[in-house]
C-alpha cells in the first residue's frame, strides 16, 4: 500500500464516528414500562429501541419481594453477566435507599437481582411467542438479538430510569 494511501485510510478511520463501526455508547437507558419499550440514549437523543417484556404485574412500583413488579425509578447498570441463566444479563442497582426504606416500613424485603437480560439460554424461539406478554419476575426482557445490540451500547456505570 502507497505512504498516501495509509495516510488516508488512517486519518478516514480518526474521523470517522465510532458509530459508523456499530458500537456507540449510550449515556443513558430509558425504560417507559407503559410503552414496553426500552431507548438507548446519547445525549438527550434516542439511538436505539427495543421492546421489553416486564414483571408479570407490570404497573406500579415493585414493592417487595415476589410481587413480580418491575421498580420505578433511577438505578445503575452495575455489573454484566455473561454466563447468566438467560442470554446475557446486566445488572439494575436495584434496590436503592429509598426502595431499601420503603421495604423497611412495610415490613417487607425489598427483593433484587433485577436485571436486563435475554430469552432462557436454548428458547429465543419462543420470544415471538412472549413478545405480547409480561412474563418475568420483575427484570427487563429482550429479544436475544436487541441484548447483543444492548450489551455493547452499554458500559457497566450507564444510568437506567425506569419510568411508569
Amino acid at each position: 500500500m502507497k505512504p498516501s494511501m495509509i495516510i488516508w485510510t488512517v486519518l478516514l478511520l480518526i474521523l470517522m464516528p465510532f458509530s459508523a463501526f456499530g458500537h456507540e455508547q449510550a449515556d443513558l437507558v430509558l425504560v417507559v414500562k407503559s410503552r414496553a419499550k426500552l431507548y438507548l440514549m446519547k445525549n438527550g437523543k434516542m439511538m436505539d429501541a427495543y421492546r421489553v417484556a416486564l414483571g408479570a404485574e407490570p404497573r406500579g412500583q415493585k414493592l417487595q419481594e415476589g410481587d413480580q413488579r418491575t421498580p420505578e425509578g433511577r438505578y445503575i447498570l452495575d455489573y454484566k453477566k455473561e454466563d447468566s441463566a438467560f442470554y446475557k444479563a446486566i445488572h439494575i442497582s436495584y434496590p436503592n435507599a429509598a426502595d431499601m426504606r420503603r421495604a423497611k416500613e412495610m415490613g417487607v424485603e425489598p427483593g433484587g437481582m433485577i436485571m436486563i437480560h435475554g430469552h432462557k439460554s436454548g428458547f429465543e424461539w419462543l420470544s415471538r411467542l412472549k413478545e405480547p406478554y409480561h412474563w418475568t419476575d420483575g427484570c427487563i426482557a429482550v429479544s436475544n438479538s436487541a441484548m447483543d445490540e444492548i450489551w455493547e451500547a452499554v458500559t457497566v456505570g450507564t444510568p437506567i430510569i425506569i419510568r411508569p
